[in-house]
């Protein structure tokens, strides 16, 4: 603050004083930008942890909120934060994020944009950046921090998620100061230590400064923590009328997970008792990986939609299956019975879903075959390419799901008709399991 200019034509002369001239001006950006990627990434596992071992669940269903609130504030530091430099890299990664504000409902996208670029033009558009992210986001970020640290002291720490009754020995708190400060300390000192190792052993490089020329040359790209919403938006299926439709579902996703605490609402908290919801997350943090990695190696390039959905809907079905089949064999254990279709209304309702299951799942499988052959051909006439390559791994790996599925739904038919030798509990999810013994 004591250097920088938030003014387009001094922003970057400013940012390259600091690296070239300022002591040890280098090695602070460099500690600043990996710490804030380090900041998402944490948020991002703590959420995830969060959501796993369920520490929304009564009383504690304002602290998750709250939490998700100092989340979306993380994100907007590396928004906002991301332009100030005003290199081409992220000034053009900029115009991406404002492009998708001005894709919003008016009443929305209007007062997103006052709040963010103000008149428009440049030079307020850099101002209101450089105001949100050493001024109002931190105020905001310290307000929410003040509120959950008071909601932790009013519930105290979520209990754990083995089931078992905690002594009252145990129950008694931990004093904040010294033990928990001192942890605290020791965790920041390691932490900090390693980021100040890290930033040593790999400084910094400033991109060019941003023209409309150096722009026009490059391919826009947002960071890495925003490539997932940027990769779902150049599905080919969402360009431009049906931009909306996928703001509205990435929208969705994050309204999903603020209500939580209120679509969730089983007492249980154990990870073994709740197979929906943790597959769900699990699927989530996949989709989120492929679709970051596949924005990062795809610059540019719009997705054909049967690309997408071999891609995303194969690894949701490969995950959902795998799942769900570790799942059903840590209950067959637990209940020490195979599981058995009983009573007709059962095996008729099973009959059906198997049947409706085996047509959807050939029907798949015969189109993939004809995209896996057509994935090889291009692959062989065209050169192993990273698309090709793409291509054929997509459509391959599509193609195993619905042989598996195949296989897996014509065990479940047999088992009707008393033809089956050989008993495979990973493939029986979601048949009724008789509790009594052998």
């Amino acid at each position: 603050m004591l250097y920088y200019v938030p003014d387009p034509t001094t922003a970057f002369s400013s940012t390259l004083y600091i690296f070239q001239k300022v002591s040890y001006g280098r090695f602070l950006e460099t500690i600043h930008l990996y710490t804030a990627y380090a900041m998402i990434m944490l948020a991002f596992m703590h959420m995830m942890r969060g959501y796993f071992v369920s520490v929304y669940k009564k009383p504690r269903e304002l602290m998750w909120i709250v939490g998700m609130g100092m989340g979306f504030v993380t994100l907007g530091f590396g928004f906002t934060g991301y332009l100030l430099p005003w290199t081409v890299v992220s000034k053009s990664a900029t115009d991406v994020g404002i492009g998708m504000i001005d894709a919003l409902p008016p009443p929305i996208s209007n007062l997103i944009s006052f709040l963010v670029i103000g008149a428009g033009g440049d030079a307020t558009e850099i101002l209101r950046f450089y105001d949100l992210h050493v001024v109002v986001l931190p105020a905001v970020l310290l307000v929410l921090l003040a509120l959950k640290m008071y909601m932790l002291e009013a519930n105290g720490i979520s209990e754990p998620v083995t089931g078992k009754e905690i002594t009252p020995e145990k129950k008694k708190l931990i004093p904040i100061f010294p033990d928990v400060s001192l942890y605290l300390l020791e965790l920041a000192a390691i932490f900090g230590s390693g980021m100040l190792l890290i930033a040593a052993a790999f400084p910094l490089n400033l991109p060019p400064q941003f023209t409309p020329q150096l722009a026009a040359q490059s391919t826009p790209q947002p960071d890495w923590y925003f490539l997932w919403i940027y990769q779902i938006l150049k599905i080919s299926v969402f360009e431009g009328a049906g931009l909306p439709i996928a703001l509205t579902l990435v929208t969705l996703i994050f309204v999903i997970l603020v209500l939580l605490p209120f679509i969730d609402r089983g007492p249980d908290k154990r990870i073994a008792k709740r197979p929906l919801f943790v597959t769900l997350g699990i699927i989530f943090v996949a989709e989120v990986a492929a679709l970051a990695y596949w924005g990062l190696i795809t610059p540019g390039q719009i997705i054909p939609v049967e690309q997408a959905v071999l891609v995303l809907g194969g690894l949701a079905l490969v995950i959902a299956v795998v799942s769900l089949g570790l799942f059903r064999l840590i209950s067959s254990r637990a209940n020490k019975r195979l599981p058995t279709v009983q009573g007709p209304k059962i095996m008729r309702a099973a009959e059906i879903w198997n049947g409706v299951a085996f047509t959807i799942c050939a029907a798949f499988g015969a189109l993939t075959i004809g995209g896996t052959i057509n994935s090889a051909v291009a692959l062989l006439l065209n050169g192993f390419d990273q698309a090709n390559v793409i291509n054929f791994l997509s459509s391959l790996a599509f193609l195993s799901v619905c042989v598996v599925g195949t296989t897996y739904l014509i065990y479940r038919s047999d088992l009707r008709t008393g033809m089956i030798k050989r008993r495979v509990r990973a493939f029986e999810v979601g048949w009724k399991v008789s509790m009594e013994d052998d």
